[in-house]
């Protein structure tokens, strides 16, 4: 599946900027272009993947380059008054190879959580092409002026995109580690989940029963919220005796079924990007991605029957990336339409707490300067 990535804000140009690193490293080349957006000339600069003419400073006129300060009304404002000027530098970068657009944005701060929803509206009325979000939500950590805004910006951002994939910080922050230092980490486990979703339908081998790009999108067709479920494991060199003595066909195939559902397992248990109740998802899709000969179909089709037994929902999609030189063998399992998800309840209660100390303080204020002013009136002017 080829997409056109764009990252908008900080957070967002850093993790686009993850997905243009692993697709090279990988050699897969599912990311068509990238294109970075932002308020701020020193998040542009600090980019060291991307090229300089795909890195875009919007705002300027307005921000003098500085960024908006986790102002995300002014992020929103910033979006449409420069709508054209990114959407021309979309257009100049092609559209015409792609399957879909990604847009990136943390949903804390002021440029992307405001400008991403405002870009998707765009998109999704001059492009036949799906156009998905991928939200990176605060830690509590932040404060809660992030938790309004991610609150503000989800609600928005969902509606106005085909498919709204989310990553919880929280989830995958270690202990003691603040999100500054556990960027890469986190970006790195972002991109692997989504480098086997989008890079399955773009595999150059021939598998028993490969994933191609309408399977993608037909998956996350209807809308909502998605998450990923993800597990690998490094394969073993097949022993001495197990080699020359062992029933070798048999055995191999063996493994290959009991690996493929074990590893489904344990993505589905597993840490998900957005942690939620995966049986209240509509649809879903498993790939299992490594070399040729340890994928299995009759795994892979297990593995549908059990997650379709798990889901509220009847579509269940499956097969194969064969990676000829991959050393691992690992799963993706995505659930599409999930509705139980806890964190964002808990945005929503921090946001609207939030929402009503700014309205308490703002009248406090209003209150003390009424009072300044009353008081002002019984002092006599000098001149």
């Amino acid at each position: 599946m080829r997409i056109f990535v764009i990252g908008y804000g900080q957070a967002g140009g850093r993790v686009a900027e993850s997905f243009v690193e692993y697709a090279k490293k990988t050699g897969q080349d599912f990311v068509v272009r990238a294109l970075a957006v932002n308020t701020a000339r020193s998040d542009l600069m600090g980019l060291k993947i991307i090229p300089m003419e795909d890195r875009l400073l919007v705002g300027e006129s307005l921000t003098k380059g500085h960024g908006i300060g986790a102002d995300n009304e002014l992020g929103a404002k910033v979006a449409t008054d420069e709508i054209y000027t990114i959407q021309s530098a979309i257009d100049k970068r092609g559209t015409h190879q792609i399957d879909a657009f990604l847009i990136i944005a943390g949903l804390g701060g002021g440029t992307g959580s405001g400008g991403a929803p405002v870009l998707a509206r765009r998109l999704k009325k001059l492009y036949e092409e799906p156009v998905y979000g991928l939200g990176i939500l605060p830690s509590e950590d932040e404060g809660s002026l992030y938790s309004l805004n991610a609150a503000r910006s989800l609600m928005t951002f969902v509606n106005e995109v085909d498919n709204f994939f989310l990553f919880d910080n929280d989830a995958w922050k270690k202990g003691g580690e603040s999100i500054k230092e556990a960027f890469e980490d986190i970006n790195e486990e972002i991109v692997r989940r989504f480098g086997i979703l989008f890079g399955a339908g773009e595999a150059n081998e021939v598998g028993q029963m490969v994933v191609d790009a309408a399977e993608v999108i037909n998956t996350l067709k209807g809308g909502g919220i998605s998450t990923i479920g993800y597990a690998a494991e490094e394969i073993e060199s097949v022993g001495f005796l197990k080699k020359f003595f062992g029933k070798k066909g048999i055995v191999e195939k063996l493994d290959s079924v009991t690996r493929i559902t074990a590893l489904v397992r344990r993505a589905v248990a597993g840490r998900l990007t957005i942690p939620c109740d995966v049986t209240t998802a509509e649809k879903a899709l498993i790939i299992a991605a490594g070399p040729p000969k340890e994928l299995s179909r009759k795994g892979i089709e297990k593995s549908k029957v059990r997650i379709e037994e798990m889901i509220r929902g009847t579509e269940v999609r499956g097969g194969d990336y064969p990676l000829v030189k991959g050393d691992h063998v690992a799963t993706v399992v995505l659930f599409s339409g999930v509705s139980d998800v806890p964190r964002i309840k808990e945005l929503q209660e921090i946001g609207a707490e939030a929402q009503e100390r700014i309205k308490e303080v703002s009248s406090e204020k209003e209150k003390e300067y009424q009072e300044l002013m009353d008081t002002n009136e019984t002092i006599k002017p000098l001149f």
